[in-house]
């Protein structure tokens, strides 16, 4: 019989389900058959026709990533999106779906089956999917991953350790700025585990998975690309965000502490966007709808190999999706894998995992 693993978070974006890819990896490394699950789905694929079972994108790219064949994975039960929740409480939506995550999960094999709860542990409540309410339809155990953010992480993984009792199993606890490592490792990590809140894992700040690909800027922005290099869009990381909208001796100070970044300026400003292709930028995003380029802002691009995307949107609204972009770990873009699995593999115990599991390998 399957054992179940159900990896929760605290917030929303705090790296559950690159925690739950980085254990799929390891785990087959260690001869385990791992099965996976994601009952509540929020991101649905773009890729699926919509006369198609419903399939969450990071069930999808994981069950390819994980090379999980039949059996092993299971799609998402539903997809918590407007309709689902307006359905819901219109009544009009009465499935008991703690029924029905039994009858999937049972139906699903591996020595270990990892279970991605919802963004955080209130979500999916009124569907009877919320964390505590999966682990006890379950009965499993709960890896809880947070965002460090500051020392104050203490407090929301205390109250989850008094919402879930023991069925907390460990927690995860990731993104911690470098400067602050040592003070995390010190203080925080044996106040925690004098608490019986087992760390299995203390993650450093990682600006590859925090960053986000051009090629999903282009959707995210709905924007027109003036021009494109060679090199595929999906492979062009942005880490970074920066507005030109200052002098240009102001802005190749400001532009040359930043690395590579997205820069946002006016399609009339030709100073601000060749002073911003003089630094390390990765993609230069021009308001004003223009679709033509200056021939010297062309040919550096064309030099250096920056792409150059033109937007309806104002200033605001394009910082505001940029932004929002760059603060979530997105797991599509390919070249944050072999990351997830240097990370994991050197700062996760999955000895003590296991042990906890009462998995012997």
């Amino acid at each position: 019989m399957s054992k179940h693993l159900l990896v929760g978070s605290t917030r929303a974006s705090s790296g559950k389900s690159a925690t739950v890819l980085g254990l799929g990896i390891h785990l087959q490394a260690r001869g385990m058959k791992v099965g996976y699950a994601k009952p509540l789905g929020t991101f649905t694929s773009r890729n699926v026709p919509e006369s198609s079972i419903n399939l969450d994108a990071d069930v999808e790219f994981i069950t390819q990533t994980l090379n999980l064949e039949y059996g092993l994975v299971r799609p998402t039960l539903l997809n918590l999106d407007k309709a689902s929740i307006q359905k819901r409480l219109l009544h009009q939506d009465a499935i008991d779906y703690s029924q029905k995550l039994a009858e999937y999960v049972d139906n699903t094999n591996g020595e270990l089956v990892l279970v991605e709860a919802p963004g955080n542990p209130e979500e999916g409540a009124m569907f009877g999917l919320s964390l505590a309410q999966i682990a006890e339809c379950l009965d499993a155990p709960i890896l809880l991953v947070s965002r460090f953010e500051d020392l104050l992480v203490a407090d929301r993984l205390l109250v989850a350790k008094s919402r879930l009792g023991d069925r907390l199993l460990g927690v995860v606890i990731n993104d911690i700025p470098e400067v602050q490592i040592e003070t995390a490792l010190e203080i925080l990590l044996p106040y925690l585990e004098s608490l019986k809140i087992p760390v299995l894992a203390m993650m450093p700040e990682n600006l590859i998975l925090r960053s986000v690909s051009v090629e999903e800027l282009v959707t995210q922005l709905d924007a027109t690309i003036l021009y494109s290099p060679d090199v595929k869009l999906s492979e062009i990381m942005v880490e970074d965000l920066k507005i030109g909208a200052m002098d240009v001796s102001s802005a190749q100070i400001y532009f040359s502490k930043s690395f590579n970044k997205a820069v946002i300026t006016g399609s009339n400003r030709l100073d601000i966007q060749l002073a911003a292709l003089g630094t390390s930028t990765n993609c230069l995003v021009l308001t004003g709808n223009s679709l033509s380029l200056n021939p010297d802002v062309l040919q550096r691009a064309k030099e250096i190999e920056v792409p150059i995307l033109s937007v309806t949107k104002d200033t605001l609204t394009t910082v505001a999706i940029i932004e929002k972009s760059l603060g979530q770990v997105r797991l599509h873009e390919g070249v944050k894998v072999d990351c997830i699995q240097e990370m994991m593999g050197k700062h996760f115990n999955f000895d003590r995992l296991l042990q906890l599991l009462e998995i012997s390998t």
